[in-house]
């Protein structure tokens, strides 16, 4: 398979014919690397739900086989140990269960009227232009601004945060991190953990009512969160509450325009909305892989795999399986019985699915009331980031009539 690189920009514009390639003729596939990849939509369901496979790299061993002999000299990658994304239970239920009590869908529903605001105010800035770059006028800095509230970011530090880069997303591909991109994730690791210190001692001294208070209290009480389980989740419900939500809107503009016809669909008829947003996340996936290790014994396919083996879902591939969606490369908004595994499944399912789906409705709301005719801009092509897992766009140039408020 030697289309499948995931550090070749031609394959992370375009993964699908080597992810189909793969399907049809080693679905189970062995890599060169020391990963197994798969790429069915059952076995992909299976990986994320199964017990007998885990997520647990609280242990040196599972840290440096999949990082490499340096795993505990690198800050990013301890600080990813104590994440609840990378531990089973009980850790992760322990972790998980502190943060439910915010990400509750009556909280989340009823941050709608503010994602709208910020929506308008972000549009009203740039709706006389009759231009903008779709990924840093609009869907990089709303759920930026909107993650920021709900942990209770001071209003003057966001600034910093709207155009701040990943460092991280390298730790999450399917093949292991150079030591450049190491450096890059040690670098901003040790940036973010040295301001969200300093914001952690505010809370202390004077709790409110947001995400950030309630992790300080539970550091405080001991029994529930560690000084590092606090600095390493927060950090992951920041990155988290934007990275997926930033590709999903932008990813969306990117495929509605594409498809004009589409667009159009949703434009006569706006209650397909949400399920476009769920065809969106099946066609161009925000998150394309999921790894698990194996703890039990297990097959897929006809292979078989023991314990400590890495195996990981190409969930960008099993969103285009055609034995559960046909025609699987067409953009279809009224497909029926959709169910991608864009947010992932079973235990560690995206705690933010919900938000994620809210601000990518209004966000296509307001542009098809605002912005009816918007399209792709003929001149500056979309770039894709270099981050194969994370799938989405760094500049996305769009167009409309320009009109006055």
């Amino acid at each position: 398979m030697v289309g499948f690189n995931p550090r070749d920009p031609a394959f992370i514009a375009n993964p699908y014919p080597a992810f189909r390639q793969l399907r049809e003729t080693t679905p189970v596939w062995r890599s060169p690397f020391g990963r197994t990849f798969l790429t069915r939509y059952e076995d992909a369901s299976l990986l994320m739900r199964d017990r007998r496979l885990g997520k647990d790299y609280s242990e040196p061993e599972a840290l440096i086989r999949r990082f490499g002999p340096t795993a505990m000299r690198e800050p990013a990658v301890v600080e990813l140990s104590h994440m609840m994304l990378m531990r089973d239970p009980p850790d992760h239920t322990r972790l998980r269960g502190l943060v439910t009590k915010v990400f509750t869908a009556r909280k989340i529903e009823a941050m709608r009227p503010g994602i709208q605001a910020i929506t308008d105010r972000l549009l009203d800035e740039v709706a006389g232009l009759g231009e903008m770059d779709a990924i840093r006028d609009l869907a990089f800095p709303l759920p930026v601004l909107v993650i920021c509230e709900l942990l209770g970011i001071p209003e003057e530090d966001r600034a910093r945060f709207v155009t701040a880069t990943a460092s991280g997303a390298a730790l999450l591909n399917p093949v292991p991190p150079t030591r450049a991109e190491l450096d890059r994730a040690n670098e901003g690791t040790l940036a973010t953990g040295a301001y969200f210190a300093g914001l952690f001692e505010l809370r202390r001294e004077e709790p409110r009512d947001d995400l950030l208070s309630l992790l300080v209290q539970a550091e405080e009480a001991g029994d529930h969160l560690t000084t590092e389980e606090l600095r390493a989740n927060t950090t992951l419900l920041f990155a988290a509450g934007h990275e997926t939500t930033v590709n999903l809107i932008g990813n969306g503009i990117w495929s509605l325009h594409g498809n004009p016809s589409q667009w159009a669909a949703i434009r006569d008829n706006p209650a397909l909305i949400p399920n476009a947003i769920e065809e969106i996340l099946r066609y161009e996936c925000p998150v394309q892989a999921v790894a698990r290790t194996v703890a039990e014994p297990i097959e897929f396919g006809d292979e078989e795999f023991n314990k400590g083996d890495l195996i990981v879902a190409l969930i960008g591939a099993a969103n285009r399986d055609p034995e559960v969606f046909p025609d699987p490369d067409r953009l279809d908004v009224t497909r029926e019985r959709l169910k991608p595994l864009s947010f992932g499944g079973g235990i560690h399912f995206c705690i933010g699915a919900q938000l994620a789906r809210i601000e990518a409705e209004v966000v296509f709301s307001t542009l098809l009331r605002r912005m009816p005719d918007l399209k792709l801009a003929e001149h500056g092509a979309p770039q894709w980031r270099e981050s194969f897992t994370l799938r989405g766009l760094t500049t996305l140039p769009v167009t409309w009539t320009a009109t006055r408020h």
